[in-house]
């Protein structure tokens, strides 16, 4: 755990899992973030919303250690920097990114994908890697609490999936890999109600003290579903307006053009 503490003008006094200071991010010259900070406590869940191009899935990628982009400032989680950390290093700290378009891999076999990844984070932790067996009758219990069919498992990874099914699939992964922060980029999109709440679901049976969220998305829908305890509105690379869930609501009627 992080070995800095705060009290912020919200009155939150705990451990920072991720604090974001100064964050600035250009890729191919076109400069995206500029100077965003943010502070995540375990047990927190955290919406980011905002119009397109603000910055908000550019905030998913820089997070995730995703390769490209030139950064400025500071990412540190559970007291310790990102900045210099790969993708699969940061996976293995506990970070999850759930994507807006999962991929397709062809020829790349769901369970394997997820044993592979499952037993690569349990070694990185000093943990005995699973077996066959074992893994099988973990992975379909966690398939079965999110209504997902165990055909899918057996097939190539996304290949061929709604995109429901892809979106079910991401939170498979997070509900198995059990990461500590698990930032979800625009998950509800294109879902329907049902996967929508099959998501949602999902999302709120993994919350828990220890664990904590960050959600982007466009829509008031979503956190309907899944409840935040901050709502933080991105414009032009900044955060510049937080509240509560009531922010939200009050978004979907005024849309974004009145901020700066």
């Amino acid at each position: 755990r992080s070995s800095k503490t705060c009290c912020n003008q919200f009155g939150r006094q705990c451990w920072i899992m991720l604090n974001i200071k100064n964050l600035e991010a250009t890729i191919d010259n076109k400069h995206i973030l500029r100077g965003l900070n943010l502070d995540i406590m375990p047990g927190e869940v955290h919406a980011i919303m905002g119009p397109n191009g603000s910055g908000k899935s550019t905030l998913a990628n820089v997070l995730s250690g995703k390769n490209g982009y030139e950064i400025k400032g500071d990412i540190s989680y559970n007291g310790k920097s990102l900045n210099e950390l790969s993708t699969e290093e940061r996976a293995q700290k506990g970070i999850f990114l759930a994507f807006q378009y999962p991929l397709e891999i062809p020829g790349v076999n769901t369970n394997i994908f997820l044993k592979t990844s499952l037993n690569a984070i349990r070694k990185a932790k000093g943990e005995k890697e699973l077996d066959t067996l074992t893994f099988l009758k973990l992975i379909k219990e966690k398939a079965l609490e999110l209504g997902i069919d165990e055909k899918f498992l057996s097939r190539q990874l996304n290949v061929g999936f709604s995109g429901g099914e892809k979106k079910k699939n991401e939170i498979l992964q997070m509900k198995l890999l059990q990461p500590k922060l698990s930032i979800l980029d625009e998950t509800d999109s294109g879902l329907d109600i049902d996967a929508l709440r099959i998501v949602a679901d999902g999302v709120n049976s993994y919350k828990n003290k220890d664990n904590a969220f960050l959600i982007i998305t466009h829509y008031q829908r979503l956190l309907d579903y899944i409840k935040p305890d901050f709502i933080h509105v991105l414009s032009k690379g900044k955060i510049v307006k937080t509240g509560n869930a009531e922010l939200g609501i009050e978004l979907e009627k005024t849309g974004y053009s009145n901020l700066a």
